[in-house]
């Protein structure tokens, strides 16, 4: 068995040896002197977080690999002119690490947020506790139980023969230009949601939206499920508050776009192959 019994999972039999522990801190996770995610063995992970709580994301390489969440500011500090660790938010690993580390780093992050988002019960205000072997807490008085929860948004690609739409959000934080999304709200089906956020974001309306895939987007926790959609009627107009700018893009002199580990740069990607496909 891992050292922490506070574990929300517990990896099988087959498994335990040897673990690895990613260390998270608030919106940050250790990291090597190169920036890469650093992964710790038991005793070191024992040795700076002795209480800390821990959370079974899966394995890497044949070894199970748990979130370890510090909380002492003076864990978060290397020690002096040591620079073969620091601590980095996930994205700076985007397209540094494989899809399967980052992955983990992003559940590991969400493990913690939620735990800290959950010390207290929403409905009497009274402290919660992890249920020992069940990824909960449960509220020390009412014994209301909280689950670890996503939020589902829509990403979408609108095409128009061998143009496709790109818009540049208010939240981005470069200036790429890429596809439209959205949260799922309450009683809708996500086709709805397609439908709904392109018409209030840039006014047109679409049909026939396919299927595309799904990512996991741990900033924060949202579950993001791509189609693409074909344009039907109306003229851009963007709604200056989500949307800065929108407009058609010709498949071979696209603006800067997102990376292809993000679900809206393969999106695009596969758009792009589309056409090249048919011109060849």
């Amino acid at each position: 068995m891992p050292w922490d019994t506070r574990c929300n999972k517990v990896a099988d039999a087959h498994t335990v040896h040897h673990p690895l522990f990613l260390m998270v801190a608030g919106e940050r996770l250790l990291c090597n002197g190169a920036g890469e995610l650093r992964l710790l063995g038991e005793a070191e992970a024992r040795e700076r977080a002795p209480r800390a709580e821990s959370d079974f994301l899966g394995r890497w390489r044949d070894r199970p690999v748990y979130a370890q969440q510090l909380n002492r500011p003076e864990d978060l500090v290397p020690p002096e002119g040591d620079a073969s660790e620091q601590w980095l938010e996930l994205r700076a690993q985007m397209g540094q690490i494989d899809d399967s580390l980052f992955a983990l780093g992003g559940s590991a992050l969400q493990w913690a947020r939620w735990r800290i988002d959950h010390r207290y019960c929403g409905r009497c205000g009274a402290p919660t506790q992890p249920i020992p072997g069940e990824p909960a807490h449960v509220c020390s008085r009412c014994e209301l139980r909280f689950y670890p929860r996503l939020s589902p948004c829509m990403i979408t690609l609108i095409t128009r023969g061998d143009h496709c739409l790109l818009a540049r959000h208010a939240r981005s934080r470069k200036a790429f230009h890429t596809a439209l999304a959205g949260f799922v709200e309450i009683g809708e089906r996500v086709e709805d949601t397609v439908h709904r956020e392109i018409y209030e974001e840039v006014g047109l309306s679409v049909r026939e939206p396919r299927y595309f895939g799904s990512q996991p987007w741990p900033f924060p926790g949202q579950l993001m499920l791509g189609f693409h959609a074909e344009y039907a009627s109306g003229e851009i107009q963007v709604d200056e508050d989500e949307i800065l700018e929108a407009d058609w893009w010709r498949y071979d002199r696209l603006p800067m776009v997102p990376p292809p580990e993000t679900l809206a740069g393969q999106l695009i990607a596969h758009f792009i192959a589309h056409q090249h496909n048919k011109s060849s």
